[in-house]
Formats: structure tokens, sequence, C-alpha cells
């Protein structure tokens, strides 16, 4: 038996006023965006926005059903919708704001594992490692350099034809 430990690196930001202005631009979208989230059931509202390689923000946010497994995260809702439209343009980063109606959130909000995987799909796409940038409403956010530090064993292509 072998054992192994993982690590990652993180940037903890008190305030987005601390970030790089590129970041600051994709944490106010998707602190907006969250604002037209279709929650009428968990009233749990989540904003998304990511940054493209031509330097345009595309917004997104979490959209729910009374079928509850037939709803979306923002983060997936944001990924989609970006590359449908701009289908040649690497990610940078993805800023994402949960902004639930009954309660403020104590910390950032770290996206599902499902969300997780999308955006390994899309780093390994374009060869290109994407910021994760995880916020509250107002004050502190987590920036990650890659989404693969949130998924360091994810599944891929790679999987698929056995290499």
């Amino acid at each position: 038996m072998d054992k192994k430990t993982i690590y990652i690196n993180y940037q903890v930001y008190h305030n987005k006023e601390e970030m790089p202005a590129d970041l600051q631009k994709v944490v106010d979208a998707a602190r907006k965006s969250s604002l037209n989230a279709y929650a009428p059931y968990s009233s749990f509202r989540v904003g998304a926005a990511v940054l493209l390689s031509n330097d345009i923000v595309f917004c997104g946010n979490n959209q729910e059903n009374a079928s509850y497994p037939e709803g979306l995260c923002a983060e997936r809702v944001t990924l989609f919708a970006a590359m449908a439209n701009y289908p040649q343009e690497s990610i940078k980063a993805i800023a994402i704001c949960g902004n639930p109606i009954h309660f403020q959130l104590p910390h950032p909000l770290s996206p599902c594992g499902a969300c997780r995987q999308v955006m390994v799909e899309y780093e390994n796409k374009f060869h290109h490692p994407i910021q994760v940038v995880m916020c509250t409403m107002s004050g502190e956010c987590i920036v990650v350099e890659s989404a693969k530090d949130l998924l360091p064993l994810q599944f891929s292509s790679n999987d698929l034809n056995g290499k």
C-alpha cells in the first residue's frame, strides 16, 4: 500500500477590492446575476459569471424546477451557455456567488461535484486552467488557480480510451 496526500493552494480575499481588476469584474457580474436566479423552491439563489479569453463576461444563475432533478446549477447554466455562444473562447475564470433569500452565507459557496467536473472538462478542452472564485455577496472570496484543484482525481477523456 502507498499512502499519498493531495494539497491545494488558494487565496483568501477579505473583500473584492483586494483582487485583480479582471476578477473584480467577474465577481460583480456573478453577484448581480444571483438576483435573477429562479429559485422558488429552495430560496437559495446562486449567480455565476465566466470571464472568457476575449474578455467578455457571460452570466447565468441557478434554474429550479418543481421536478427537482430537472433544475440546473448556476455554474453549469453559465458554462454551457457561454460555450454555446463562444465555442472557440477559453474560460479564464468563473465566479460563483450564493445569495440565499432567508439568510446570509457565512462563507463563500463552493461548487458541487457535477459543476466541478464540467469545469475540468473545459480546462481539458482548452488546455488552460480556469480560476475558480467562490464568494459571498459582499465580503470574502476564495480563489483557486484551477478547477482541478477542487477535483484532483477527476474523470476525463483519457479514462474513456485507456490512456
